[in-house]
């Protein structure tokens, strides 16, 4: 075993698997990875036989994992994902005495996608009204800011500067974001890159003038790339939720109570402080 990968596994940063041919699919046992004390010791309802089969109606539960918002998780080649997002997946895989199947993805739109085809049977991404016409969520378990980012010598300095005509919005091809943006943006054009991580860059390399984001990922670019800065003010917030395929009630009525727990247990509040992730926040 790679010796890095046996130390994650130790911290719990990492769960056993092995990647599918051609698929990017990661296949973990029913071995979670290690958890706060705060997690192992909440008081998850017992879930119900409709449940189990309703959210693994394959024998495992399968899991869009966005890679894509690190806030939630993130990759490297030699030892697969691991985030909040996938020590809640284990956490949820061991409620339900089933085993857990991984499918990493880079943007939301793909784990959106696979969701609402029935390709996974859980994802983690924000609340969109568009979305939710294909997919079931439960209620928000970590909420965090969108924000644009601009050149240090901008003379952008308030949300109003940036929806004004000839003004040009980079963002994350099908983001909740996007979405977000396509509704509520008036004046401004708005270009898409690939996917989030690559909306700095994309903004730099095509010189255009504004870049949306996550706050946290625009943070790092931030450091990465030098002489940029962040609006103070955010243009939303997003609400990150887990979803579900529709017509799965029992399902999604276990999924609500198992997020519950999740956020009054101060379960995932210990897991962003295990992963460092200072600007999001547990909702009421």
């Amino acid at each position: 075993m790679n010796l890095f990968r046996k130390y994650l596994l130790i911290l719990g940063l990492a769960g056993p698997f092995c990647h599918g041919l051609g698929e990017n699919v990661a296949y973990a046992d029913n071995v979670p990875p290690l958890s706060p004390t705060t997690c192992q010791a909440a008081n998850f309802p017992p879930p119900s036989t409709a449940a189990i089969r309703e959210l693994a109606p394959t024998g495992a539960i399968r899991f869009a994992i966005n890679t894509g918002n690190y806030v939630l998780a993130t990759e490297a080649d030699d030892f697969g994902p691991f985030g909040i997002s996938v020590d809640i997946a284990h956490l949820l895989a061991k409620e339900l005495g089933v085993a857990s199947e991984f499918t990493v993805v880079q943007a939301a739109a793909v784990s959106f996608e696979r969701v609402s085809k029935n390709l996974s049977d859980i994802g983690f991404f924000g609340i969109d009204p568009w979305r939710a016409k294909s997919v079931d969520y439960t209620s928000p378990y970590v909420q965090i800011e969108g924000a644009y980012i601009v050149r240090e010598n901008s003379l952008i300095q308030t949300l109003s500067d940036v929806d004004r005509p000839g003004i040009e919005i980079v963002v994350g091809k099908n983001s909740v974001y996007n979405l977000f943006l396509d509704r509520n943006i008036h004046n401004a054009h708005l270009v898409q890159a690939p996917t989030s991580p690559e909306v700095t860059g994309f903004m730099l390399a095509h010189n255009f003038p504004v870049g949306a984001g996550i706050r946290n990922q625009l943070e790092a670019d931030m450091k990465r790339y030098g002489g940029l800065r962040i609006l103070s003010t955010p243009f939303m917030i997003i609400h990150q939720a887990m979803a579900t395929g529709k017509d799965r009630p029992q399902g999604l009525s276990y999924l609500q109570s198992f997020v519950s727990e999740l956020k009054k247990s101060g379960c995932v509040q210990e897991l962003i402080k295990k992963y460092a992730v200072d600007d999001a926040v547990v909702p009421e």
